[in-house]
């Protein structure tokens, strides 16, 4: 059977996601699901609100609150007040949560490490120069750049 190259990119993609998502859960991250990553890439650099991670994510402040709630039971995130206005509640990474980022990192690395030796560097680099491409060509390489992936519909 030939796929076309959309359904490649896609199974690539969720296949290296769920060595990752072992990888963590051998680490003790066993408790993440892919769909936080989407959340944490907005707590990476920044400490949103509710409702400006609701907007980014493009789901409901309801969706997002729960979902915040959910790490923070776990103990990747927490609420803070904002220093400027006491009223407003910000979301930020605990230690917990940096160090699942880490490791989430260091399993995409060894990932990558493990292809560079089966398939060799050259097509690696010509794999991901088209790919690169392809995500320009889409007009999604911006989105990227801004960490501003959003889950899938």
């Amino acid at each position: 059977m030939e796929l076309d190259i959309q359904t490649l990119a896609l199974f690539v993609g969720l296949a290296a996601a769920d060595r990752v998502q072992d990888a963590l859960a051998r680490q003790g991250y066993g408790d993440l699901r892919f769909s936080h990553g989407f959340v944490f890439q907005h707590l990476i650099e920044g400490e949103p609100t509710i409702g400006d991670l609701a907007a980014r994510l493009a789901v409901t402040q309801q969706a997002a609150s729960k979902t915040i709630a959910e790490l923070e039971s776990l103990g990747y995130t927490e609420r803070f007040p904002d220093p400027g206005d006491a009223r407003i509640r910000r979301v930020r990474l605990t230690p917990r949560g940096r160090m699942a980022i880490d490791a989430a990192r260091q399993a995409r690395a060894a990932l990558e490490a493990e292809l560079l030796q089966h398939a060799g560097d050259d097509a690696v680099a010509t794999t991901r120069a088209c790919l690169h491409q392809i995500l320009n060509d889409l007009d999604a390489l911006p989105a990227v750049h801004r960490r501003d992936i959003r889950p899938p519909r």
